[in-house]
């Protein structure tokens, strides 16, 4: 996935293949697995939005209608990215609350909560 611009520590991208460090990644999965076909359907859902915007391009259709149909995704997007947010927050956070080794605990804390930052920061840009 050559688009994505952050790549977390312990993992890496392989072409298009993603591929998991084990060593720094054992545990559970992401947070967002157990609602993962909800998020896949939205997503498909979105990119039919996506294909109908091209489709009125190519048609000529008005431009108001369009920008209408570009602000239906823009907020469906949103939502699927403040859900992602949520489920990161509630896994990821918490999971590094819960270390058991009290020295490794805050270091992982900050490290998922500046995620977490950095990525609703990049949401609201």
């Amino acid at each position: 996935m050559g688009y994505l611009t952050h790549t977390p520590p312990g993992y890496s991208f392989d072409g298009m293949e993603h591929v998991v460090d084990t060593e720094t990644h054992g545990g559970p999965p992401y947070g967002y697995s157990s609602n993962k076909e909800a998020y896949l359907r939205r997503l498909k859902r979105i990119e039919g939005q996506v294909r109908g915007i091209a489709r009125m391009v190519e048609e000529d259709k008005y431009c108001i209608d369009i920008l209408t149909q570009m602000s239906a995704v823009t907020k469906a997007l949103h939502a699927v990215s403040l859900g992602l947010v949520e489920e990161h927050i509630g896994h990821c956070v918490v999971g590094a609350a819960n270390e058991p080794d009290p020295a490794k605990r805050a270091g992982e804390i900050d490290a998922k909560v500046k995620e977490a930052s950095d990525a609703i920061g990049r949401l609201l840009r």
